[in-house]
C-alpha cells in the first residue's frame, strides 16, 4: 500500500468520526433527515418574535371585569407601567442596532410622568362572546424625559449629547359585565 492511500483512508476515517460525532447527526432518536441540523436564526428576526410575543402576553388582550357597583366609583385600576411606556417608546422612535463603536445611541436619565387625561365607561351594550359588557376607557398621557447620547467613531470619533423629551399617548381599555354574572335570572321561592 503507497503512503498516499493510507493517508487518504486516514483523512475519511477522521472525516465520518467528525460528522458522527456532532451529536446532531447519527443519533438514535427519531429521523428528520436534513431537518435535524440547526440552522442560525438571525438576532434581528429572533427579537421581532420575542417582541410580537410580549406585546400579546402583556398587552394585546382585553381583560373582563366583574361589574361596576351602585353608586361606586367607576375608575381605572392602573396606569400603564414603566415597561409598557418605554416599549411604546421604543416602537414609536427605535434606537436599537447601530455599529458598536461606528454608531451606538443610548439613554441616560429616564424619567417617566404618567398623566390621567381621561377616564370614561361606555353604556352597556351586547357584545359577542362576552354577552352585556361595558367598555371602560382609560387614557393617558405619559412625558418621557431622557438624555440621549450618540457616539459616533468614523471618520472622526466625537460624541452628542442631547436632552430629549418625548410624549406619548397610551389607552387603557377593559370591560366590565353588567347584569347577573352568576349565570342565570334567580327564581324566587
Amino acid at each position: 500500500m503507497s503512503i498516499r492511500s493510507i493517508h487518504t483512508a486516514l483523512v475519511l476515517l477522521v472525516a465520518a468520526v467528525t460528522v458522527t460525532g456532532t451529536g446532531c447527526i447519527g443519533t438514535s432518536a427519531p429521523g428528520l433527515g436534513l431537518l435535524s441540523i440547526p440552522i442560525p436564526v438571525s438576532p434581528y428576526h429572533q427579537k421581532l418574535r420575542e417582541d410580537r410575543f410580549e406585546i400579546h402576553e402583556r398587552y394585546a388582550r382585553v381583560p373582563i371585569l366583574g361589574p361596576i357597583t351602585a353608586g361606586g366609583p367607576a375608575i381605572a385600576l392602573d396606569p400603564p407601567s414603566d415597561h409598557e411606556v418605554m416599549a411604546a417608546l421604543e416602537r414609536a422612535r427605535p434606537i436599537q442596532g447601530g455599529l458598536p463603536f461606528l454608531h451606538e445611541k443610548q439613554q441616560n436619565n429616564v424619567r417617566i410622568i404618567k398623566e390621567k387625561i381621561a377616564d370614561y365607561v361606555d353604556p352597556p351594550r351586547f357584545i359577542p362572546m362576552i354577552g352585556p359588557a361595558q367598555l371602560h376607557h382609560a387614557h393617558y398621557k405619559c412625558t418621557v424625559y431622557m438624555d440621549e447620547r450618540t457616539m459616533v467613531g468614523w471618520p472622526y470619533p466625537h460624541q452628542l449629547d442631547d436632552e430629549v423629551v418625548e410624549v406619548l399617548y397610551i389607552d387603557h381599555n377593559h370591560f366590565h359585565m353588567v347584569g347577573n354574572v352568576s349565570g342565570g335570572a334567580t327564581a324566587p321561592f
